[in-house]
């Protein structure tokens, strides 16, 4: 095993077989690891206090991937440990907030950079709604943006705000920052009513099937991603995908314009974004939102 030190910030991160080939195009752990390094100033503060989740591909995208909750015992100290209560047991999960935790982290083939959407100062109330927007078979990305588009309008009408990604994938994900005042279940409950809503209005587009077989041309809104212990892939984290494309925060304009498409959006792309935009996310951090006026029509 190759082997190297580097220290970040203070800590000493040992890196491994920075020559592993990661994605089929050539891109190696090295290019992971230097990705996350970069982006890390605009990827910590939207991982700040979350219990993280590690999806680990340590044979590349050919290999098997798995997740990986608890902590692993070899894990440097200085990393940080927050046990959490589940049904049957206690998991230690990761945090990270800082560049050496998310250095690490890569260098344990972690592409994606999956996160809790509650914060340890309230881990029983969540301060991110999200709406994840899945096209199934015959569904296309036009389609997606349209039904965005779609629930977009419905929150409005509810005085909410929302700020739209790309999943790195197919699809779009909508995160709608909170105030960390609701339960998970009044959280779910208010995206029910929200993807019942867009269903209602466009039936022959949008689905709330659970069974993937029936969903075939139409837009499935998974609003059960807002339960306890789920996790998403944040923004500016990397996907298992061919090209390396990432979860990229997206101007409302570019998605009324509709002339995007997911694969634009990759490790080579992003810090150009970056620098014209900036961190289109930063709102995300910004506001804290009640949906009182959408729990009473519930």
């Amino acid at each position: 095993m190759k082997e190297s030190y580097v220290n970040v910030d203070g800590h000493e991160v040992k890196l491994t077989n920075l020559d592993k080939p990661i994605w089929p195009e050539g891109l190696t752990k090295a290019h992971l690891v230097k990705y996350y390094s970069d982006i890390a100033p605009y990827i910590l503060p939207h991982l700040y206090n979350r219990p993280f989740v590690m999806k680990r591909y340590p044979h590349g995208l050919t290999g098997e991937a798995f997740y990986q909750k608890e902590i692993p015992d070899y894990a440097p100290d200085w990393i940080i440990r927050q046990p959490v209560e589940h049904t049957e047991k206690i998991i230690n999960y990761i945090i990270c907030n800082d560049r050496a935790t998310l250095i690490w982290l890569a260098n344990q083939a972690c592409i994606e950079m999956h996160a809790w959407l509650a914060r340890l100062e309230n881990l029983t109330c969540p301060d991110i709604a999200v709406m994840d927007m899945d096209p199934a078979e015959g569904a296309t990305f036009a389609d997606i943006l349209k039904i965005s588009l779609l629930v977009k309008r419905i929150l409005d009408e509810f005085g909410i705000e929302c700020f739209p990604k790309t999943s790195g994938s197919r699809g779009v994900h909508l995160f709608i920052p909170l105030e960390p005042v609701y339960s998970w279940q009044k959280v779910t409950r208010s995206m029910k009513y929200v993807a019942e809503l867009a269903q209602n209005v466009y039936p022959d587009k949008v689905t709330l099937e659970r069974k993937v077989e029936k969903r075939a041309g139409k837009v499935y809104l998974d609003y059960l991603q807002n339960g306890r212990g789920k996790t998403m892939a944040f923004q500016y984290s990397l996907r298992p995908r061919p090209g390396a494309p990432l979860s990229t925060p997206l101007l409302w304009e570019e998605i009324e314009e509709g002339s995007i498409q997911p694969e634009d959006y990759n490790i080579n792309t992003i810090f150009n974004r970056i620098s014209r935009h900036g961190d289109v996310f930063a709102g995300v951090l910004k506001k804290k939102q009640n949906i009182n006026n959408l729990l009473n029509m519930i």
